[in-house]
């Protein structure tokens, strides 16, 4: 009994509607068998319709046929349990249209858990079992479940492709070896593989190493986005604390301004008042005079007008007040014109200030450095027009040319005393502060310049190497002789070998920390680059003193 359960195909007794073995199963009047509690919950949910149907064939049934057990039926599958005879849920044993199905089952076929490459036929796990038994077929090599089993067929020999053509880069079997492949060089496919996954293994730590590297450059992103919304919070919190007092003492000057205005204008008129009054008393006094003489001229008793006269003749001293002189006085207008040039130049600052406020935000860039430019054309792109500054300039420097060019003169010139003033080195600076990315190019001749960027905080009055371009670590500077080149900063020199040029190109990524040497001709040759970090704005610099007449200007660059 068991052997012939075996041999029965396991989905004639499931449930069609449960999927699972029967239980407790009934057969309806169609023939179909299904569990008791499925057909009856089934048949439940049809009872508003009022017909019953099968729910394989569809065939109705009117009235609602009785459900009686089938005892033929469930002795058989009381059988089958004792003798183990496995009933697996279909939806997890039997190949779907995705699946790969297994080759040896007949009628509805089980889902194939492994695949033979010398087969070439894939198995599920009851058909499987001869290959982990038979040690013929323990040699085969299994793997997952392939549906390409055919592509390892080769089309001209119908044989096992175990072979690989290096010359062509194609698998082969062995009769194409000694074929149409013959002389060629040829490998076995397991040998080749083997190869191949050498050098898949280097791709793949390639691939592993670049995506650290991307995973690191990931973080210092992630890490660059909360230091930019730190720094802008504490800047916008820092900025509108400034604004609030500048606002503030705004807001106290007007105030004392309007207290002040006030306060004089209850002065003045109150003085104004009082002399009001003043002279309307001596405006009365003189009209009460004025009637007695009138009275006394119409006297007709000369004796009694002569005796009067006397007393009423004389003017008291307090009625003769000198005439006010009203001034043509423009009152408070003086304020008002004030407080007007007080307005402009403080629009005037903020313009100045807005505009390098706003070119600091639009420089901050949290992207990683864009590459150096590679022409001419593309430097231009960042070119700068630079300017000395006469208050840092050497009294053995001459300015000219709009404050662009220097000339070293052995008599000094007349320029007034300045804390900004090198006394001692033959030096001067550029007016404009250096951030960002800036290119410009200066012209020379003479025995030698130095052509430097600085912090502006270099030294300026002393002797030592605190204050020479490039003997110091806030400077660096690139000289240029006749016949050579040179490089230095803190002291530390360096010898450049290039063809001469009387125009050097210099190249700033603030930000970055690049800074190169160009000489620029018909083409740009690199003489030197820094890399290195700015911790300040930079200025230009500039060195003429080898010798009387040496020159050096900053460029016009169109």
């Amino acid at each position: 009994m068991a052997k012939q359960g075996n041999q029965l195909d396991q989905e004639k007794f499931s449930c069609s509607i449960c999927l699972e073995e029967l239980k407790d199963p009934v057969t309806i009047p169609c023939g179909h068998s299904y569990c008791l509690n499925c057909i009856k919950t089934h048949w439940d949910e049809e009872d508003g319709k009022k017909l019953h149907s099968c729910p394989q064939c569809r065939q109705t049934f009117t009235p609602r046929p009785a459900l009686v057990k089938n005892t033929m039926l469930a002795e058989l599958m009381e059988e089958l349990k004792k003798h183990e005879v496995p009933v697996a849920p279909a939806d997890h044993c039997y190949a779907g249209p995705e699946d790969v199905a297994c080759d040896f089952c007949t009628g509805t076929k089980l889902k194939a858990v492994k695949s033979c490459l010398m087969c070439l036929v894939s198995y599920c796990e009851k058909h499987l079992q001869p290959h982990y038994d038979v040690a013929q077929l323990k040699k085969h090599k299994l793997v997952e479940p392939s549906k390409n089993l055919q592509e390892n067929i080769c089309p001209r020999h119908d044989e096992v492709m175990k072979m690989f053509c290096r010359t062509d880069q194609q698998c082969i079997c062995y009769l194409c070896s000694v074929d149409e492949h013959k002389g060629h060089d040829t490998v076995s496919a397991a040998a080749e593989r083997t190869e191949r996954q050498r050098e898949l293994e280097g791709s793949r730590q390639q691939i592993q190493q670049r995506i650290q590297d991307r995973d690191k450059d990931l973080k210092v992103l992630q890490q660059e986005v909360e230091a930019l919304n730190r720094s802008a919070e504490k800047t916008l919190e820092d900025s509108e604390k400034i604004f609030t007092e500048l606002i503030r003492l705004i807001e106290k000057r007007r105030s004392e301004v309007k207290q002040k205005i006030r306060s004089q204008q209850e002065t003045e008129v109150s003085r104004v008042k009082e002399l009001q009054e003043k002279l309307e008393q001596v405006i009365n006094e003189l009209k009460r005079k004025d009637a007695e003489l009138e009275q006394l001229s119409r006297t007709e008793d000369h004796n009694q007008f002569l005796h009067n006269y006397p007393s009423l003749s004389q003017l008291s001293e307090s009625t003769d007040t000198s005439s006010v002189n009203i001034r043509p006085l423009r009152y408070f207008e003086d304020v008002t014109a004030a407080v007007s040039e007080l307005r402009d130049q403080l629009q005037d600052i903020l313009r100045q200030t807005w505009t390098n406020i706003s070119s600091l935000v639009d420089e901050v860039d949290v992207l990683l450095p864009q590459p150096e430019p590679k022409t001419r054309a593309g430097f231009l792109k960042y070119s700068c027009e630079l300017t000395l500054d006469p208050n840092t300039a050497n009294e053995n420097l001459l300015l000219s040319d709009g404050n662009r060019k220097v000339t070293f003169m052995s008599q000094k010139q007349s320029y007034s005393s300045h804390k900004d003033r090198f006394i001692h080195w033959f030096q001067v600076l550029s007016k404009e502060s250096l951030t960002g990315r800036s290119y410009w190019e200066v012209e020379w001749r003479g025995t030698g310049v130095d052509v430097a960027v600085t912090y502006k905080n270099i030294s300026r009055a002393g002797r030592g190497h605190e204050c020479v371009f490039g003997l110091n670590d806030k400077s660096w500077v690139l000289t240029c002789f006749q016949n050579s080149y040179k490089f230095c900063f803190n002291h530390i020199k360096t010898p450049v070998s290039c063809p001469q040029s009387s125009r050097i190109g210099v190249y700033l990524d603030h930000r970055a920390g690049i800074l190169s040497f160009y000489s620029v001709s018909e083409t740009m040759t690199l003489l030197h680059r820094v890399q290195t970090t700015f911790t300040q704005p930079l200025h230009a610099g500039l060195y003429a003193g080898f010798e009387d007449g040496d020159t050096v200007k900053f460029c016009k660059l169109n």
